[in-house]
């Protein structure tokens, strides 16, 4: 009796099956239907393989919202190299709550030479040509977000031809902690000096014929220091054309949050609008020699996150891939 009852059910499956059968007597092969069966497997086994490199790639997502923390203090990381003796330049902070931060709380003077040495020089031509590109195409930017920590390091490798030439410039770095407000980073004439009503410079002591603010900004960058990140000013050179010459960087800031199956940082972006210029009070060109750069604070955070395709889609999608195939040559 069970075996009546389970044949019963099997024939009553049979019944209920929606897709036809063909039964193999009936079925005659040929050459074309083998054709067709090579062309649906050869391209079930090519779509595959495109759809496991889809899953194994991941990308990047942005999401924005506003920053509502005002009191943690902002890193500056700085490696700038100015051509002129460290004794005749100083650099320092001043804020919009008019709070100064001197160069003396994370900057060091260091005496170098001002011209790179050939290897320098092939670093600093790659860093200007991944600039030139990152303007062009703004998809690489995930990229270099994917392989922080993981690339190699973006810093000024040493000179290597141990130059006997006496150094001519000064090279100041390390990093400062600000006001999370709008501020100015200056490097100009002599050593700033503290007062009431602000600061002021030592530019009194310094002759204008040594006035050269040619520079070359190795790093600049806000907030944790990643490595494999490349920031907006990074490799920039700037040969002055007069001794009273300004050059002006304008910084929009945006903090941002970083997460990769890497790491998991806190840094910031920033964007950049360059300007320079002679001063010439008699043609109505006023400042002050030096180079400058103004930042702003965006009340936006991004929050870019490294996703992946969920191992239940990419089933769905192979499934839907082999049976499409299959349907179709059919």
């Amino acid at each position: 009796m069970r075996r009546l009852n389970r044949k019963k059910t099997l024939n009553l499956m049979k019944e209920l099956d929606a897709f036809p059968k063909v039964p193999e007597s009936y079925v005659e092969t040929s050459a074309t239907g083998g054709t067709v069966s090579l062309i649906a497997f050869t391209t079930i086994a090519f779509l595959t393989i495109m759809e496991f490199t889809v899953y194994r790639d991941t990308w990047m997502k942005y999401e924005y919202e506003v920053d509502k923390d005002f009191t943690s203090k902002l890193r500056i990381n700085i490696d700038i190299t100015v051509a002129m003796r460290c004794q005749y330049v100083g650099a320092d902070v001043l804020d919009l709550a008019e709070t100064m931060v001197a160069s003396a709380d994370g900057l060091i003077y260091e005496p170098v030479v001002f011209d790179l040495s050939p290897q320098q020089k092939e670093w600093q031509r790659m860093l200007q040509l991944i600039q030139s590109r990152l303007q062009e195409e703004h998809s690489l930017q995930d990229v270099i977000f994917k392989s922080a920590f993981k690339s190699a390091s973006t810093a000024l490798p040493p000179r290597e031809d141990n130059s006997l030439q006496s150094p001519d410039a000064c090279r100041i770095h390390g990093h400062l902690y600000v006001n999370k407000v709008a501020g100015n980073f200056h490097i100009t004439v002599g050593k700033a000096i503290p007062h009431p009503r602000g600061h002021a410079h030592l530019a009194a002591l310094v002759s204008h014929e040594s006035y050269n603010f040619s520079h070359r900004i190795d790093h600049l960058s806000f907030g944790e220091l990643i490595p494999g990140i490349i920031n907006p000013l990074d490799g920039t050179e700037k040969i002055a054309s007069d001794h009273n010459e300004m050059f002006q960087y304008f910084i929009t800031v945006v903090p941002t949050k970083l997460h990769t199956y890497k790491i998991s940082a806190e840094t910031h972006q920033f964007s950049v609008t360059e300007r320079e210029r002679v001063i010439n009070h008699a043609a109505g060109s006023h400042g002050v020699s030096g180079i400058f750069m103004k930042y702003d604070i965006s009340s936006l955070m991004v929050t870019v996150t490294e996703e992946h395709m969920p191992f239940w889609q990419f089933l769905v999608r192979l499934c839907g891939i082999i049976g499409g195939i299959f349907s179709t040559t059919g």
